[in-house]
């Protein structure tokens, strides 16, 4: 795990190991072990790297890398390629077994060498050989071009910034681009949409950041800049068929192939020459990765470490479901609970590392866990995420199930739609899931939403102004296009979050805050074997009987049963309300909206409350956010 940047331009003078480290130095927490710079004999390509090391710990494995191949005249060696890579390959031994009994020769233990001799062999189909999170960025002398590509499903991040036939400037977050020159310029159409209506991508376009100059690589993408022309071009090489469903798979088979995909998914993961332990929340996924690998390190003196948050006295604290794990487990419990000032003092740095907006203060959390493993001297954590969007583990996803069963079956869905209301009706903390009033106008025709967006917008701004007149006036036709949420199929809504809106959000989190602290996270759910299998089970196996997560639950039975059947769905949320209604919060929001008005985004006396006031209500933390960005 790593931080990576570089400078590619036609006007050799543009690119120095000066500026390469400024960029590097702006990314230092993402790689304390080490740092590294190139640049090209021709002087056009310069590559940095923060290091942080977890597999092969030598000074052999740094970077930027370089790889040796027989050279055509038989004479020696000639360095064809040069890497900067951010990430895991964890089916690396694997690769490496299959390159070498091939003819490939390596000098080092590290994954990076054989990703190397991976794209070498296979040039960019090599992606789809690779188990593992990444970005990186490789140069092919021979060939003269940068080959840049993103993991499948965005753990990995990388940001850039691109003129046609002058230059190509990237990094793993964006104040590399800043430190590298590049003007730090707010999106003001990302803010108004956020502002207006809780955007915080673009939906229909993942690649649009919240500052101008600078694009985000999709996930599952790759890019090549030629460096002759300095012309670059984009294709896309991971997708997911949501429609190819085995309809006829029995449960027995399905919990089998399940069960093996996930422990294959877990032993990779657990690869590491530092110590790895867990995330535990006390959920269902965190839960599951927690008992795998005390099941798979049973017979060893190796004890895991398990990172929680917990909040006494909170309605929604999981703390006795973490209970259930740790009495069941051997392991090395550790706690910690935020409150709101710890919020308030840490806000400022969390922004930073986050450098775009987050949903809530359970970032902050999670932002907290990973400070409490950095302190216990644990490098890597397995994590639970992903499990959500692959399963179905959020209540909004009965009603794309329900919409599905109507079409096939008018019994089943009578028989299971009668299972949900008994199972979740004196369910307190989530409740019934019902249309929304923007289901039901899409429902009637999904053209309708933007513009009754775009009325509600004008209606607010007559009668009670949040923005600036001249900044409404500039952005309010820029209204983002709505993505569908009523699906017909569970299938399909599972599709649209985890690659389209939702999951690389929540990647982006979890990101960011376990390199603020240089800690590496690990996500045995997104697998991509284990995800492409889950998408191929029927939405039954998915969603049975008013559960979320059946296929899941079925195969597990190493769960405790309190968890392995708890019905309500949390997850990292904090007392936030309370901690908005604090001193501390009330007096940051008040610097917020001054900072807004001043700089014209927002009115003076926005929905009729003047600046020196603090109404705490749910866009309050809205305006936290936008504050920081600007």
């Amino acid at each position: 795990m790593c931080g990576i940047a570089g400078i590619i331009s036609n006007d050799p003078n543009k690119v120095t190991i000066s500026l390469l480290k400024k960029m590097t130095d702006a990314i230092a927490h993402r790689g304390p072990d080490g740092e590294g710079h190139w640049i090209s004999y021709s002087g056009e390509v310069g590559l940095g790297h923060r290091r942080l090391s977890i597999i092969d710990l030598s000074r052999e494995a740094d970077q930027p890398m370089h790889y040796d191949l027989p050279s055509p005249s038989g004479d020696g060696e000639d360095t064809r390629y040069c890497i900067v890579f951010n990430g895991e390959i964890y089916n690396y031994i694997e690769l490496k077994e299959s390159l070498t009994s091939q003819g490939y020769r390596f000098k080092t233990q590290s994954d990076t060498e054989v990703l190397m001799a991976m794209y070498d062999k296979y040039k960019e189909k090599c992606l789809d050989y690779l188990d593992g999170m990444f970005s990186f960025v490789l140069y092919d002398k021979i060939e003269n071009y940068i080959f840049c590509a993103r993991d499948r499903f965005g753990e990995k991040p990388f940001f850039y910034s691109y003129k046609k036939g002058e230059y190509f400037l990237f990094g793993s977050e964006m104040k590399c681009l800043w430190a590298g020159g590049i003007s730090k310029e707010v999106n003001n159409r990302m803010l108004f949409n956020y502002l207006s209506f809780g955007y915080m991508e673009n939906p229909q376009d993942l690649s649009e950041t919240f500052y101008t100059n600078c694009t985000r690589l999709e996930h599952g993408h790759y890019l090549r800049v030629d460096l002759g022309s300095l012309d670059l071009s984009m294709h896309r090489y991971y997708d997911i068929d949501w429609k190819n469903i085995n309809q006829g798979i029995q449960l027995k088979e399905a919990t089998e192939k399940f069960h093996e995909l996930f422990y294959t998914s877990v032993k990779r993961r657990l690869r590491s020459d530092v110590t790895v332990g867990s995330s535990l929340s006390g959920g269902l996924d965190s839960s599951l990765v927690v008992s795998v690998i005390d099941e798979l390190k049973k017979g060893t003196a190796q004890k895991q470490n398990t990172f929680s948050a917990v909040f006494p006295g909170f309605a929604k604290d999981e703390r006795r479901f973490m209970d259930f794990v740790i009495a069941k487990t051997n392991v090395e419990p550790h706690f910690v609970t935020p409150d709101n000032e710890g919020l308030i003092k840490d806000i400022e740095n969390l922004s930073w590392h986050q450098e775009e907006p987050y949903g809530s203060a359970s970032i902050y959390v999670q932002y907290k866990v990973m400070q409490m493993a950095k302190e216990n001297n644990v490098t890597v954590l397995l994590d639970g995420q992903g499990a959500d969007e692959i399963l179905a583990g959020y209540h909004a996803y009965y009603l794309p199930f329900f919409n599905e069963l109507k079409k096939q079956s008018k019994g089943t869905y009578n028989q299971q739609f009668a299972k949900y209301k008994e199972l979740h009706s004196n369910n307190i903390i989530n409740g019934l899931t019902g249309k929304t009033l923007g289901d039901r106008v899409r429902d009637i025709s999904p053209s309708l939403v933007k513009p009754i967006k775009k009325l509600k917008n004008d209606w607010e701004q007559l009668k009670n102004p949040l923005f600036n007149r001249d900044f409404y006036s500039a952005y309010k036709n820029e209204i983002f296009e709505t993505p569908g949420s009523n699906f017909s199929t569970l299938n399909e809504s599972l599709y649209s979050s985890t690659m389209k809106n939702g999951l690389q959000q929540l990647l982006r989190y979890a990101d960011r805050n376990s390199m603020a602290h240089s800690r590496e996270v690990r996500l045995p759910f997104l697998y991509h074997e284990l995800v492409e299998f889950l998408f191929t089970l029927p939405a039954t196996m998915k969603i049975n009987d008013g559960w979320t997560k059946w296929i899941m639950r079925e195969t597990f039975t190493i769960l405790p049963p309190e968890i392995g059947w708890r019905k309500d769905k949390i997850g990292y949320e904090p007392p936030q309300k309370n901690w908005m209604e604090s001193e501390e919060v009330k007096r940051k929001l008040i610097e917020s909206k001054i900072k807004l008005i001043e700089s014209k985004i927002i009115n003076a006396q926005s929905y009729g409350v003047s600046a020196n006031q603090a109404d705490i209500n749910p866009f309050s933390w809205n305006l936290l956010m936008a504050a920081n960005l600007v």
